[in-house]
């Protein structure tokens, strides 16, 4: 078997995993790099051209070779789970008779938090654009949306005029897992969304036609990396200094909600999370922030 043979082979798991659970695009390309680089690691360094001779010492050998290579322990146990998810999928389709993938433990993730905006932080990060400009006016739409809502940024940026209703105030999503949300946008960013659709976003499209709501100058809808430096350009202008991203938004969108009395239920509904121990971190950040405020504050703290 050549690697044409092996590009198969993910490509029809790919596709049952895409027909089974509806997973994101996104998320089965991330699949198919961790096989495909596993594949020419085997190929250049184990003289193993076949996915389906693989061993439980080849895939030993490949998470040591992350490791050595510098690559997160999360990134690891990252490429685990997909290789046991892999050779779980052959082995139900009669392809293989023992899983290589038994018996491999994921490396121990530490469970760093995530950096978090204070309140004060995220309004001079959402108020940086210039909105008396098109661009301005559109980027300030885009960061109100995303802290208001707390949509992930693969939601953000593709977003159709018919999946907003400025009158009741909601926006329409579907997240991972094909999983459709209604989320409350709240009144800044529906007030915001309405100025940008009223005199940013005509000027943007000049005539031409999209369905698209944020659109770039060319009339073209943006991508995530086109927002992503958006966003680095922005945390510049409002002088923070914190690595920040477009899915920092979300972060304190969630810790801020929890600050003032949401429950966890409720924010892991919001955030589209299929499991709320995904949620609970944000009920640690939020006790990091109060014991934080506690010992700035407090006399005897």
């Amino acid at each position: 078997m050549d690697f044409k043979d092996n590009v198969q082979t993910v490509d029809y798991f790919c596709d049952s995993l895409w027909l089974e659970d509806g997973l994101s695009k996104n998320t089965l390309s991330s699949y198919r790099r961790d096989l495909y680089l596993f594949s020419r690691w085997l190929k250049e360094t184990q003289d193993v051209r076949d996915l389906l001779k693989v061993t439980n010492e080849h895939i030993l050998g490949y998470l040591a070779y992350c490791y050595d290579c510098g690559k997160k322990s999360r990134t690891s146990a990252r490429c685990l789970s997909v290789f046991k998810r892999f050779y779980q999928f052959l082995l139900r389709e009669g392809k293989l008779r023992l899983d290589p993938s038994l018996n491999v433990e994921a490396p121990k993730i530490s469970k760093g938090l995530p950096s978090i905006l204070i309140e004060d932080e995220v309004s001079r990060l959402i108020e940086s654009p210039d909105a008396k400009t098109t661009i301005g006016l559109r980027d300030r739409a885009m960061l109100e949306t995303l802290y208001g809502s707390g949509l992930r940024v693969s939601e953000l940026v593709p977003l159709k005029m018919n999946q907003v209703n400025l009158s009741d105030g909601v926006v329409r999503v579907m997240g991972k897992g094909a999983k459709e949300r209604v989320l409350p946008l709240g009144e800044q960013a529906s007030d915001w969304i309405t100025h940008y659709l009223r005199e940013g976003r005509p000027a943007l499209l000049s005539g031409r036609l999209s369905d698209d709501i944020f659109v770039t100058n060319r009339g073209s809808s943006m991508s995530r990396q086109a927002f992503w430096n958006l966003v680095q350009k922005y945390v510049l202008v409002s002088g923070i200094r914190k690595k920040v991203s477009p899915h920092t938004l979300r972060h304190a969108f969630a810790t801020h909600l929890l600050n003032h009395g949401a429950d966890l239920r409720s924010v892991q509904l919001l955030l589209g999370h299929a499991d709320v121990s995904t949620t609970q971190i944000y009920t640690h950040v939020a006790r990091e922030r109060l014991k934080n405020l506690h010992q700035q504050h407090h006399p005897r703290g």
